[in-house]
C-alpha cells in the first residue's frame, strides 16, 4: 500500500549567491528521468512504469523574482497537495525553496524531522545582506521551530558563523570528515529529506553552482537513504544547475534520486 505521491518542480534560483542557473534544475532532471537510457525500476526492483501511486505536478510559475512572493507561492501551492493527500517531492531549483516547503509540511506534521545532506550547513542568519538566501534556508526554518529536529551529514565548509548558529539552533552535524556510512544513524520520524547535490563529490555531481570536493559518493547516498527506518513524508533535491553540467551526469544522478525517493516517501 503506497501513499499518493508527487514530483513539484520549483525552477525558482533567484536566491543563488554565486551563479544562476538552477531554475533549469527541474527540465534537467525530467529529461534524465525520461530519456531511455535507463528505465524506470529503482535499486529496489519497483517498476515505476507500471504502479500509479506517484504523478507528476508539473512546475509552478513564478511571475517576479521577488522571493517574499516567491515563498507564498510555493507554500501555498506545497499546502493545497498535502491537504489534497498527496506527498511531495520538489525538485528545485536553489535550496532557499527548502524553507517554504518545510512550513507547508510543518503544518501538516507538526512533529516534522529534517535530514539534510550537503557540503554547506546553510545556517547563515543573513547571507551577503539577503535572509532569504540559499545559504540561510535552515536558520529561518529553525528560528521558527518548524522543525523538532535537524540532522545534517556531508558537510564540509562549517564556519564559524553557522557552527555557533548549529548551537544555538541544537543541529546536529554529521562533518564529512566524520562521516562512516555503517554508523547507526539515530533518527525520528516523520521525516523530512532536503537533499542538495553539491552534498556530493563533484566527480560525481559537476552540474552544482558550489563546487566542494571531498563529498559523499553515490552509494553511500543510496546506502544511508535505504538504512532509515523512520516515515519519510517528504524530499526535494535541490541546485541542480544544468549549465555547470557535465554530459547530464548530475541529471541522471538527480533522476536517480528520484526513483529512489518516490518509492520511499510514497510507502511511509
Amino acid at each position: 500500500m503506497y501513499h499518493p505521491t508527487t514530483l513539484l518542480g520549483i525552477p525558482f534560483d533567484a536566491n543563488s549567491s554565486f551563479v544562476l542557473g538552477a531554475s533549469k534544475g527541474p527540465a534537467a532532471l525530467r529529461a534524465a528521468l525520461h530519456n531511455g537510457s535507463a528505465n524506470f525500476t529503482n535499486q529496489n526492483g519497483l517498476d515505476l512504469s507500471i504502479v500509479n501511486f506517484w504523478s507528476d505536478s508539473g512546475d509552478l510559475h513564478f511571475p517576479s523574482d521577488d522571493p517574499e512572493q516567491a515563498f507564498h507561492t510555493i507554500k501555498n501551492s506545497a499546502s493545497q497537495l498535502l491537504d489534497n493527500g498527496q506527498r511531495l517531492i520538489s525538485i528545485g531549483g536553489d535550496h532557499s525553496i527548502t524553507y517554504p516547503l518545510v512550513a507547508a509540511y510543518a503544518k501538516k506534521y507538526p512533529n516534522l524531522h529534517l535530514l539534510q545532506i550537503d557540503a554547506h550547513s546553510d545556517l547563515y542568519d543573513d547571507f551577503e545582506g539577503n535572509p532569504y538566501s540559499h545559504a540561510s534556508p535552515f536558520a529561518r526554518i529553525m528560528e521558527r521551530g518548524l522543525a523538532q529536529s535537524l540532522t545534517q551529514i556531508g558537510v564540509r565548509t562549517l564556519t564559524a558563523h553557522q557552527r555557533a548558529q548549529a548551537d544555538r539552533f541544537g543541529v546536529r552535524i554529521i562533518e564529512m570528515k566524520d562521516f562512516d556510512v555503517q554508523d547507526t544513524l539515530e533518527l525520528e520520524g516523520p521525516l523530512y529529506i532536503s537533499i542538495d547535490l553539491d552534498g556530493f563529490d563533484p566527480a560525481y555531481a559537476p552540474g552544482v553552482a558550489h563546487y566542494e570536493p571531498g563529498g559523499l559518493t553515490v552509494r553511500e547516498v543510496l546506502t544511508l537513504l535505504d538504512r532509515i527506518k523512520v516515515p519519510i513524508v517528504g524530499a526535494d533535491i535541490m541546485e541542480l544547475n544544468p549549465a555547470r553540467d557535465h554530459q547530464g551526469m548530475t541529471a541522471m544522478l538527480s533522476a536517480k534520486l528520484a526513483k529512489e525517493l518516490i518509492e520511499m516517501v510514497g510507502k511511509a
